[in-house]
């Protein structure tokens, strides 16, 4: 079999000689950078674009963000490496969202962070380790208490 070198390197799709220009293969086939962005590209959430070859494509729970467009609906603080969270289909930077939905420690009176360990008794919220015994000053964690006059005692 004769096989001749100068053979056509075409668009899987449109057909267009690929020919010195640049290309993306998919499943072994080459498209042009147009048609693979038009049929294959993911559309960015934040400003409804397509998310090009040539761009970062963040994703979250199949929702999809160009690099520069993935950040805290409240601020506007990039998110991109960094934690965030989601509330209704919004992300927030961990600042944003524990300033806006996290409860605060009635001991000390600050942010009780997101995924750390709380304590909870009648609609008050402790951090662990501000959840501490009146009389010895050791946390109380999961052991049993009595609470008298607003404060909490071990029982021993």
């Amino acid at each position: 079999p004769d096989t001749n070198m100068t053979e056509r390197f075409d668009c899987h799709y449109c057909k267009e000689s690929l020919f010195g220009k640049k290309y993306i293969l998919r499943e072994d086939s080459p498209y042009c950078v147009k048609c693979y962005e038009n049929l294959y590209s993911n559309t960015c959430d934040e400003c409804k674009k397509p998310i090009g070859a040539d761009c970062k494509d963040l994703s979250y729970k199949d929702r999809h963000w160009h690099e520069t467009c993935f950040h805290c609906f409240q601020c506007k603080n990039s998110l991109v490496d960094k934690p965030f969270a989601a509330k209704e289909e919004h992300l927030l930077c961990t600042d944003c969202y524990s300033n806006e939905y996290s409860s605060k420690c009635v001991e000390c009176k600050k942010t009780i962070m997101p995924g750390t360990r709380k304590m909870e008794y009648k609609g008050n919220s402790w951090h662990e380790t501000c959840f501490i015994c009146y009389r010895c000053q050791q946390p109380i964690g999961t052991k049993s208490f009595i609470p008298k006059d607003n404060q909490n005692f071990c029982v021993p």
